[in-house]
């Protein structure tokens, strides 16, 4: 089998071919920062992630990109509202850039405690404005844009494709009605789908951040940052492009305007600006959709105030928990959040933990942190058994169609629970597996194992000073070598001899010890 994915562009499964054989160039939309990430925001991660380990599972290389948006983003997507960076700056008495410093560090740490593998690329808007305007000369020397207001529009009835990444009507659009809710009445625009590529101080007296363009001094559109710097990282044509499922009507959907819009005649023949678009779905609440602009939300670590929301790790789930929960179901479907799912996330990779624990300890091995594997690594099948090649092609299967985390958690289980299979080649199995699941199972086992030990140790009797110490443990090391040799007879005599002498024989995770009665 070969990797399919879901293509949002014709809504169909498609074999991934590469543009490059071999390589794989990807951008994921990456956060406003604002406000600190809750809960849903971080789904989207989690699933860009999975992307990033099942690529490099089978043996791709990789160049992912990420942008971090710290200008130009206003309240609403289709050129309304605020400017949510200055409308924060504003309420903290603080500049853009502090702002976004602020909230760009607390993303991280997120992503981090997830066991979210950063971008090999992370760019902010505002160290890529040149890029921007040298983007938005190309499109306007194509003949896609006007100027209104003081502002400059790119018009959508100049890209006969408009839409079709969302199946948007471009009629219905020019209408202002059809399916997409964003469209906004601007006076300024010829069509009310038609969107802005480089703002001036027509539009807001008071943006904190400009700067001299070819069209005055302003600020660059939301939608434009991503062409850009995408452009710059992976070329005209690049493999993937990803994002949460509102992204679709308006912001994906306009960035393909804009970026096939700057294409001359040759780089058109080339073909589309992406191959496919993957978009993850909602995380919804038991009430509905969460939001930040409802001013109530849930972040994965960070304390809120009670009447802002709460943290996930203040009601005693951690990060990795979280993961676990968003694995559970696939990343085209809503996932429901209640704490009673997110309790028995908790619980389920517990479960998981302990049960490594106890295959580490049946194999006698010590548990360490887990492989760090290099690109096709984790699926080289060198020395597996024919149990074990099974486990890992339906791991594998799972993940080649459509990244169906479901299906590979089942192959996991399946590991542990087949007590058949060699410790050690279990846990190998098991460590692969979560090389791309990332839920840092065996380190954590290990930590179990140690507090299993200790326990053991503290239960375990203190023979110092004993004169027989010597003498008593040679018996029972002998008693144990003559079970193991199915010396049975030997072994029942020396229990006898140590029960007559007021010795009790117990078992403990170590092997037998022994106490005075």
């Amino acid at each position: 089998m070969s990797l399919r994915l879901f293509n949002t562009m014709g809504h169909k499964m498609e074999e991934f071919k590469p543009i490059t054989e071999g390589f794989c160039g990807f951008y994921g939309c990456g956060p406003t920062v604002y406000n600190y990430a809750h809960i849903g925001n971080l789904r989207a991660y989690v699933f860009l992630d999975t992307l990033d380990k099942t690529l490099h599972f089978l043996g791709y290389d990789l160049k992912h990109v990420m942008n971090v948006t710290d200008v130009g983003h206003l309240t609403g997507d289709s050129d309304e509202g605020d400017d949510k960076m200055v409308k924060t700056a504003e309420e903290r008495h603080q500049s853009v850039l502090e702002v976004a410093k602020f909230y760009t560090d607390a993303f991280l740490k997120d992503i981090d405690s997830l066991n979210i593998r950063r971008p090999d690329v992370i760019c902010k808007a505002t160290e890529h404005i040149q890029e921007m305007i040298d983007l938005i000369k190309q499109i306007e020397a194509n003949g896609h844009t006007y100027m209104a207001g003081g502002n400059l529009y790119y018009d959508i009835s100049t890209y006969p494709d408009y839409g079709k990444l969302a199946n948007l009507n471009l009629d219905e659009l020019k209408e202002g009605a059809g399916k997409r809710k964003e469209v906004v009445i601007d006076g300024n625009k010829r069509n009310p789908g038609d969107f802005v590529l480089w703002f001036t101080k027509s539009k807001f007296e008071n943006q904190a951040m400009t700067w001299d363009s070819p069209w005055g001094r302003g600020y660059p559109g939301w939608h434009i940052e991503c062409s850009a710097m995408s452009m710059k990282y992976l070329g005209k044509h690049f493999d993937i492009h990803t994002g949460g499922i509102d992204h679709v009507p308006v912001h994906h959907t306009n960035e393909i305007a804009q970026s096939e819009g700057s294409f001359d005649e040759a780089e058109r023949a080339k073909g589309p600006w992406v191959n496919y678009w993957m978009h993850n779905e909602f995380l919804v609440l038991e009430g509905g959709k969460m939001s930040k602009s409802s001013g109530h939300f849930i972040t994965l670590q960070t304390p809120l105030p009670e009447e802002k929301g709460f943290a996930l790790t203040d009601k005693g789930i951690q990060p990795l928990d979280y993961r676990f929960f968003l694995l559970s179901g696939h990343y085209r479907k809503q996932l429901v959040f209640s704490m009673e799912a997110l309790e028995s996330a908790k619980n389920g990779r517990a479960a998981l933990v302990q049960k490594i624990a106890k295959i580490a300890a049946k194999g006698n091995i010590q548990l360490s942190k887990g492989k760090t594997y290099a690109k096709g690594q984790a699926d080289n099948r060198d020395g597996l058994s024919e149990k074990a090649n099974g486990y890992l092609d339906a791991f594998k299967g799972g993940l080649e169609n459509d990244l169906l985390t479901p299906v590979a958690f089942s192959a996991l289980n399946k590991v542990i629970k087949d007590g058949s299979l060699d410790p050690k080649e279990a846990l190998d199995l098991i460590d692969r597996m979560d090389s791309v699941l990332s839920l840092s199972l065996l380190e954590t086992a290990a930590v179990e194992q140690k507090k299993i030990e200790d326990e053991a140790k503290a239960m375990m009797p203190d023979h110092s000073g004993d004169p027989e110490a010597a003498e008593i443990d040679a018996l029972v090391a002998e008693r144990s070598s003559a079970k193991k040799n199915k010396d049975f007879a030997r072994a029942d005599q020396i229990r006898d001899e140590l029960t007559e002498r007021g010795i009790t024989i117990i078992d403990t995770p170590q092997g037998p010890a022994w106490k005075r009665n």
